[in-house]
């Protein structure tokens, strides 16, 4: 059972885990949620930092808040995306402009 915070929002623990494994354990339990709920995933990984944003990006997540942790690590507060978690056609149009994918 995941732990609560103060705002409500459940905790899920991922430190000590590496690259992919943050972003692959964050994905299972995020479709496992109803859109709209909120959860914060706790990483001490440094590529967390760039793996969880864009895995949000790429799916149609909502990174709401990222905090560096005392501990070297990182606390992102996602909240779940539609209702399959993946982007709408006109999010992943979006997306590939803005990395220039389609120059």
């Amino acid at each position: 059972m995941p732990v609560s915070t103060d705002d409500g929002h459940a905790v899920y623990d991922l430190k000590g885990l590496n690259c992919p494994l943050p972003v692959l354990k964050a994905r299972k339990r995020l479709a496992a949620m109803p859109p709209g709920r909120r959860l914060w995933l706790e990483t001490t990984d440094p590529l967390a930092a760039i793996d969880i944003p864009a895995f949000c990006a790429e799916t149609g997540h909502l990174l709401i808040e990222t905090v560096r942790a005392g501990d070297g690590g990182h606390r992102f507060l996602v909240e779940r995306g539609g209702s399959s978690g993946v982007p709408s056609p006109r999010l992943r149009e979006k997306v590939s402009r803005r990395d220039g994918a389609d120059s």
